[in-house]
């Protein structure tokens, strides 16, 4: 066979010079960033909101704004639910306390707008038994100061009172309960991951050294973006849902970055390579594919910038901040550590004693297949990966087959999605035991109507008594209206009360919604509708016009970095359709389990019946910038065998070879971390956390495994190919893994089972085979 023509080693210079000339000092800074991080993103929990749901620039917020400060009373975010026991709430003295008890309240700092059943005597305010009532009242500010202002409160008003028990709800208790929750269950959460995780490395690696590594990347990258968090809190909104995803992706791209470079670095050193002509070899190998990962989840993140909810945005902040610094302390910091370490990187290896211990029973005289005295047939047997090779092979002999039936099984697991409803986050995503929730499930099943649910109306205008007559007459004639309160008037503006039929948000409330801004009034009054369902409709309109541009800039960035990495147009176009199709199973499970309640009572939450509507594009986002990384793991590495050889088939076994443990193996990981997440009390964190584990599995174990080979099989050659304008281009701007080499001749080619190549009649080294090794512990398929 003829011997392949390879490019001279790299030498050390530019980037890798940068990197590594000073690697005790790139620490020490490194450290002392660290330390100002940690001091910089303390308490940045406490400055973050729990809401953000709603557009800020949709008839809604307006109203919203307008009708707190001009109507405090008809906007109660804090409810106080007065249980009067047997005695019932027209008892004398239970109304004497309550009436008390309302008083204290309008004289406490940030407090307007209150009112009560025993003020009003308005049947919304009193339960269908008699027994509860509610006091009503609007806490100012922004949500850390409504916080702020409740736990002040809460000592002095909630639990016994003379002849009543009071307990705390509205809008209010419901959000900074949750903000409480998410952040302890966070805690938990990397309690339990950070152990797992150090765990399952050292079965990757082998080494506790090489395993410590990625964790240390990890926590830097997650230390940093809550700095970065912190200082964005100065300046505007941030959803402390978005901490979830900071923990999440700081541990799970570290992770994945520094598997792929302290892979390929002891790959170099096992080939007798030097430690500085290693860390350069694998910088500008992996550390390239390193970066267009980062460059490419950055951008799918970067996608929810276009959407006006804080929520989304808020993501995308955290996203991005954390995707960035996980990558450069990936390319800076742990080459320095690998420049320090060199060959030392692999002690502690906590498996290699067991290692011989079993050879060593097997075959005393150390003649067990693979091992050091199997000679060539030996080493070939044990080569790293050849169990992925072998399903490599086995797929593109079979590839339509794999491919239709891989194909037709995403579809079908993704069709209870077809089925989605969406609706707006509630106190039903609080565990059942929250006091907040307790409260508003009494108020939700025990008063008439929807108290919490109504609609306000606002009517601005020089409006005569008769033209607010002929809006409200108008307004009661509608289908889904059980009843209509006011004018109630101040200046110029008014404002109705509008109790519906149906539910809070269904779909027939969602209806009434749009049916009242169609009213005609008076040409002197413009109306605005808020409440909860109006809320609703206006988030739900406000991602469908902005989610077309998102996909834009997914879809546009992600064809132009992979082919700036591959040159070819077809893999691009590839990418994004097979990455949106390994999505399929995680969206039909969201609806199957958390809007139909499969798996409720074993999952421990509630179903609402509906999936709040920004989650799906979240997920989305997150999920589909995850499946491009591993997806430039794969494609980065085929690519760098395709430019050596020239052979499109050896090249995909060899890419699913090299990288499919990998993977696997970081996929596991990964989804470790994301499951940690979604053991939260809390439902929509339960959901993003269980959702996107599933993505990342199916996507590592079925879709690079098995969908990737068959396609790519059946596309042949043209896979590579770009129009000659395009190539000129590559060729000038693009970047690609692997230092340039010399393609061979389609004869000198291996045999696409990979038993021919290159690699082969080598024995590998003992050090090769501990990294395959690893890498089948968690993620190589059984052998045939």
């Amino acid at each position: 066979m003829p011997e392949v023509n390879r490019s001279a080693p790299p030498t050390v210079g530019g980037w890798t010079r940068f990197v590594t000339a000073r690697p005790r000092l790139a620490l020490l800074a490194a450290l002392v960033i660290t330390a100002l991080a940690v001091f910089a993103g303390s308490g940045v929990a406490d400055r973050m909101g729990s809401g953000g749901w709603q557009a800020p620039d949709a008839e809604s917020t307006y109203a919203t704004e307008v009708l707190a400060r001009e109507f405090p009373a008809s906007q109660p975010n804090l409810l106080l639910l007065v249980d009067s026991g047997s005695a019932g709430v027209d008892d004398p003295a239970v109304a004497a306390e309550a009436a008390r008890l309302a008083e204290r309240l309008k004289a406490e700092p940030g407090i307007s707008g209150v009112g009560s059943y025993w003020e009003t005597a308005s049947p919304a305010l009193r339960s269908e038994d008699g027994q509860e009532a509610i006091i009503a009242a609007r806490i100012g500010g922004d949500e850390k100061t409504a916080g702020e202002t409740l736990d002040r409160l809460a000592p002095a008003f909630a639990g016994e009172r003379g002849p009543v028990t009071v307990s705390l709800g509205g809008p209010v208790a419901v959000q900074h309960e949750m903000q409480t929750i998410i952040q302890e269950d966070l805690l938990r959460a990397e309690l339990i991951a950070l152990p797992v995780t150090l765990v399952l490395l050292v079965m990757v690696f082998g080494s506790a050294v090489a395993a410590m590594l990625p964790l240390a990347v990890g926590i830097v990258a997650i230390l940093g973006t809550n700095a970065v968090l912190r200082g964005l809190t100065e300046f505007t909104d941030v959803s402390v849902f978005a901490m979830n995803l900071t923990t999440a992706l700081g541990l799970g791209l570290a992770i994945d970055y520094a598997l792929f470079i302290v892979r390929r670095f002891r790959e170099e050193l096992a080939t007798g390579a030097d430690t500085r002509t290693a860390v350069g070899t694998t910088l500008r190998t992996a550390g390239r594919t390193v970066l267009f990962s980062a460059l490419t989840v950055a951008v799918s993140l970067s996608a929810m910038l276009v959407f006006p909810q804080y929520f989304l945005r808020s993501f995308a902040y955290a996203g991005i901040a954390v995707v960035l610094l996980a990558a450069a302390a990936a390319l800076i910091l742990l080459p320095a550590a690998l420049v320090l370490l060199g060959p030392r990187i692999n002690s502690l290896d906590l498996r290699r004693l067991l290692r011989r211990r079993k050879k060593a029973g097997a075959d005393p005289q150390g003649a067990t297949a693979g091992g050091p005295g199997a000679g060539s047939a030996g080493g070939a047997d044990a080569s790293p990966g050849r169990g992925w090779a072998s399903l490599g092979a086995l797929v593109m002999r079979r590839a339509p087959v794999f491919a239709i039936v891989t194909t037709v099984g995403l579809l079908l697991l993704g069709l209870p999605f077809l089925g989605v409803k969406f609706g707006t986050a509630d106190d039903r995503q609080l565990p059942a035991s929250a006091e907040s929730r307790v409260v508003q499930e009494h108020i939700r099943d025990g008063f008439p109507g929807s108290p919490g649910g109504g609609l306000e109306v606002l009517a601005e205008g020089q409006g005569s008594r008769a033209d607010h007559a002929d809006l409200k007459a108008r307004i009661e004639q509608l289908p889904g209206v059980l009843r209509v309160e006011g004018p109630v008037a101040e200046g110029p503006a008014a404002y109705y009360s509008v109790l519906p039929k149906g539910e809070a948000v269904g779909e027939e409330t969602q209806q009434l919604v749009r049916d009242l801004r169609a009213v005609p009034s008076a040409s002197s009054l413009d109306i605005s509708v808020t409440g909860t369902a109006a809320v609703l409709v206006d988030s739900k309109d406000a991602i469908a016009d902005r989610l077309p541009w998102a996909l834009a800039i997914i879809v546009v960035a992600t064809l132009l970095l992979v082919f700036l990495l591959t040159g070819s147009v077809l893999i691009p176009l590839q990418a994004v359709v097979l990455n949106a199709l390994s999505l399929t199973a995680m969206f039909g499970a969201v609806v199957w389990v958390f809007q139909d309640g499969n798996l409720s009572g074993l999952l421990a939450f509630t179903s609402t019946g509906d999936i709040e509507t920004t989650l799906p594009v979240l997920m989305f986002c997150v999920a589909f910038g995850l499946s491009m990384d591993y997806g430039v793991f794969l494609i980065s590495r085929i690519k760098e065998e395709y430019d050596r050889t020239g052979d499109h088939e050896h090249s995909v076994t060899f890419g699913l070879r090299h990288t499919g443990g990998l993977i696997t193996a970081a996929a596991v990981i990964l989804a470790v971390v994301m499951v940690a997440i979604g053991t939260s009390r809390v439902t929509n964190t339960k959901m993003l956390g269980l959702g996107i584990a599933l993505a990342v599995l199916m996507d590592a174990m079925v879709v690079r495994s098995l969908l990737v080979p068959a396609v790519m099989k059946l596309m042949g050659r043209s896979t590579w190919w770009a129009p000659a304008p395009l190539r000129a281009f590559h060729r000038r701007f693009g970047l690609s893994e692997g230092e340039a080499a010399t393609a061979v001749a389609p004869a000198a080619v291996p045999d696409p089972g990979g038993r021919g190549g290159p690699e082969e009649g080598r024995e590998p080294s003992a050090e090769t085979e501990e990294i395959s090794d690893a890498s089948r512990d968690i993620g190589e398929p059984a052998r045939r």
